[in-house]
């Protein structure tokens, strides 16, 4: 016999949310301004994301996965972006998207699960911090209820921590009827325990608006828009994306992967309308690939990668890179993009100036680990 507690986290899923945090609580916070992480999960090939065509060395390590500079969007007289990034290319076009190269963590080693954790904790190595540098983000916000939410079936680790937060998901489960919804309400009004977590999903409920249930890439970031567009709603959001790991036959999946983050974040933008000029997308990962194809047409686990600021907030148009080259002497241990940006500087560079925050404060709050991490500035529109 299904438990109170399943069915109401059955009802509740169909409702259309997977919610996570039983407490959920939106408010207006004293800023309009938005700030999103997009995580790719499984270390994304930057090489092949902005594409270095002038580099001598780029086309012989890549052999046949070299992208064809003829097909791919030139940035400028050294960079061009790959072909599946057609809203991207067109930010870019426009100023409101940049691009970070030869950027990375603290991180060293090539373990997915240690460079993430590296990645969301802002700690120097893994394990050693214990919550989340998103989530520190959210207390630096003047607010006492939860100014974020994952776009995740879980909080991930870069949101946990002491602020509130909620995590929210698409469910595969059919729309609820409204009769349901209303018998169940009724049925845990009384309900000192569960009425809570049911008001919780229906506020979720209520916040995805009419953005649906699905899970393709249009809709996520339809659904991402309808949260973060209202006055009510947050201010930070994460969206994990997975699939990044192309050890084997890597052009196709990692041009199918490409369009559909640019399909989301192009989604994202219409949804946010006029909000979209207040917003910052930060897209990065735990580490990059090497710097020479494999013989199962891929790559293997690297170091240097790329990130982009997406925004009308972004001060864009631009590609952001102390370029290290790709000769053998100037590879990492002679395999890898050399990292000559810290993406801790990134971060709270892209943090601080989208939110309006002090930049050094920011900086040692999500960062006080690393030391004096620099932020970078002039990221963002004034």
């Amino acid at each position: 016999m299904m438990s109170r507690r399943k069915f109401l986290n059955f009802a509740a899923a169909g409702a259309g949310a997977i919610l996570v945090s039983p407490h959920m609580a939106f408010a207006s916070v004293e800023t309009d301004r938005r700030f999103v992480f997009v995580i790719q999960r499984g270390a994304a090939d930057g090489l092949n994301i902005v594409v270095p065509y002038a580099e001598p060395s780029y086309a012989s390590l890549r052999g046949a996965l070299a992208i064809d500079p003829s097909a791919a969007t030139k940035l400028n007289g050294t960079f061009a972006l790959h072909p599946s990034l057609v809203e991207t290319a067109r930010m870019y076009g426009s100023g409101q998207a940049l691009f970070v190269h030869a950027v990375a963590s603290p991180y060293r080693d090539r373990s997915h699960f240690d460079g993430q954790n590296v990645l969301e904790t802002g700690g120097t190595s893994p394990y050693q911090v214990k919550d989340g540098w998103l989530n520190r983000l959210a207390a630096l916000l003047p607010s006492s209820h939860e100014n974020a939410i994952a776009l995740a079936p879980t909080v991930p680790m870069a949101l946990r921590g002491k602020a509130n937060v909620t995590s929210y998901a698409p469910s595969g489960l059919p729309q609820a009827p409204d009769d349901l919804l209303t018998r169940v309400s009724d049925l845990y009004n009384e309900d000192a325990q569960l009425r809570p977590l049911w008001e919780s999903a229906m506020a979720a409920r209520g916040l995805a608006s009419d953005a649906g249930a699905r899970q393709d890439p249009a809709s996520l970031g339809k659904l991402a828009a309808s949260f973060l567009a209202r006055d009510d709603g947050p201010r930070l959001a994460m969206i994990e994306t997975g699939g990044w790991d192309t050890h084997s036959a890597q052009n196709p999946r990692l041009g199918n992967q490409l369009k559909a983050l640019d399909t989301m974040l192009a989604s994202l933008r219409d949804g946010l309308g006029p909000l979209w000029d207040k917003t910052t997308v930060l897209v990065a990962t735990e580490f990059g690939r090497t710097a020479a194809a494999n013989g199962t047409g891929g790559t293997d686990h690297g170091t240097g990668s790329v990130a982009m600021l997406v925004g009308g907030a972004v001060n864009g148009g631009r590609v952001l890179a102390d370029w290290p080259g790709l000769k053998s002497g100037d590879l990492y241990q002679a395999r890898d993009l050399r990292p000559t940006t810290g993406l801790d500087g990134l971060i709270a560079g892209a943090a601080s100036e989208s939110l309006g925050l002090d930049p050094h404060r920011t900086a040692t709050a999500l960062f006080a680990q690393a030391g004096a991490t620099q932020p970078l500035t002039g990221l963002i529109r004034s």
